[in-house]
């Protein structure tokens, strides 16, 4: 969100192509409860930072994790809850959309892996996957 001329920001906002993104509401919430770490990382003032925000949500197609499936819900917690019970919403979002779970949370990223979820990025790996499906065209 700070900075789009990186990788992430690169993946976001060049991407409309090869990918579409999805998140649930609660990574609005996530992103307002670490308000100050991103205003002192990215060195932004408020205002700016809020400009940054509304240009990352252009991006983003925001699901409701109250409309997920109560199954699909039950089957996330049982894959996260020794990882982060905190990203049960993403796997399910994730699983509900039959897609790719992008993380840049090294805990998640490897404990999925462990578990055999196949469709688990860092930002490395959807790099990538983005390169690999723009050389198929």
């Amino acid at each position: 969100m700070v900075n789009s001329n990186g990788k992430i920001g690169d993946l976001i906002f060049n991407s409309k192509e090869t990918f579409e993104f999805y998140g649930c509401e609660f990574l609005k919430t996530e992103i307002i409860k670490h308000w100050e770490k991103l205003r002192s990382a990215s060195k932004l003032s408020d205002h700016e930072l809020t400009i940054a925000k509304e240009k990352l949500y252009e991006q983003i197609y925001f699901i409701n994790q109250q409309v997920l499936n109560q199954e699909i819900l039950l089957k996330a917690e049982k894959i996260v809850k020794d990882i982060d019970p905190d990203d049960t919403f993403f796997v399910a979002l994730t699983l509900s959309f039959d897609g790719g779970l992008w993380t840049g949370d090294k805990n998640l990223y490897k404990g999925l892996k462990e578990k055999e979820f196949q469709e688990v990025y860092n930002t490395h790996d959807l790099w990538e996957k983005r390169k690999e499906l723009e050389n198929r065209d």
